[in-house]
């Protein structure tokens, strides 16, 4: 949901959407700021290195990464790319949260629950979040993310039934819509190493090398 990390872990639920954020520099040893939450350059080098080890003895979550069609083709590449497709969901996780309190709903654990279950049955809900780029310690966190899109999507009108129908497209676009405006709401930093959180693509891209930046955030 936004952002390309997670996209086909939605699509196994309900047809996915894209995430949005937006960048800047934040503090000395910041990964990325989000609203009054701080992502720690200690933290992600953690997450993906916990995320590598687990990753290489999964052969359910490298077949998935491997499909061109399944979660997270963009993430397969070299460590830079790791640490922005971390990076991207953990930002996602964060913003998702303040989507649904915008849009007032309650995604409770039972909710989270049935999301893990529905991802277990489509290929293991532990393999599809190694696939899209963190250790299986965040399982719950991208099936609250998942869950919180089918509850948004679906107050604004989704045909859980029906992926395609105009009633789901539309809910689509609203939550695309919404999430990106939290997001910019939340005012949210990534540190240049890493890249700038791409608004259009919903995700951290490529790093954006800037002449005379006053604030590198490292």
């Amino acid at each position: 949901m936004p952002g390309k990390s997670v996209k086909a872990a939605v699509a196994v639920v309900l047809a996915a959407g894209a995430l949005a954020g937006c960048g800047g520099s934040p503090k000395v040893g910041s990964a990325a700021i989000v609203g009054d939450d701080r992502i720690t350059v200690t933290e992600l080098s953690q997450t993906v290195r916990d995320w590598r080890t687990q990753f290489r003895a999964d052969p359910a979550a490298n077949e998935l990464r491997a499909n061109a069609g399944g979660v997270a083709p963009q993430l397969a590449g070299d460590s830079e790319s790791d640490l922005q497709g971390a990076l991207t969901l953990l930002i996602n996780f964060q913003v998702a949260d303040e989507v649904a309190e915008k849009a007032g709903v309650t995604v409770t654990s039972g909710q989270v629950d049935g999301t893990v279950q529905a991802l277990n049955r489509q290929g293991g809900a532990e393999s599809i979040t190694l696939a899209s780029g963190l250790p299986r310690a965040h399982t719950r966190d991208l099936a609250r993310l998942v869950a919180t899109q089918i509850a948004v999507m679906q107050r604004f009108g989704a045909d859980v039934n029906n992926q395609l129908s105009p009633a789901t497209q539309q809910a689509g676009r609203r939550w695309n819509e919404l999430f990106q405006r939290t997001a910019d709401g939340m005012h949210i930093k990534v540190n240049p190493r890493y890249g700038d959180y791409d608004a259009v693509k919903f995700e951290v891209g490529p790093i954006t090398y800037r002449l005379s930046s006053p604030d590198s955030g490292i």
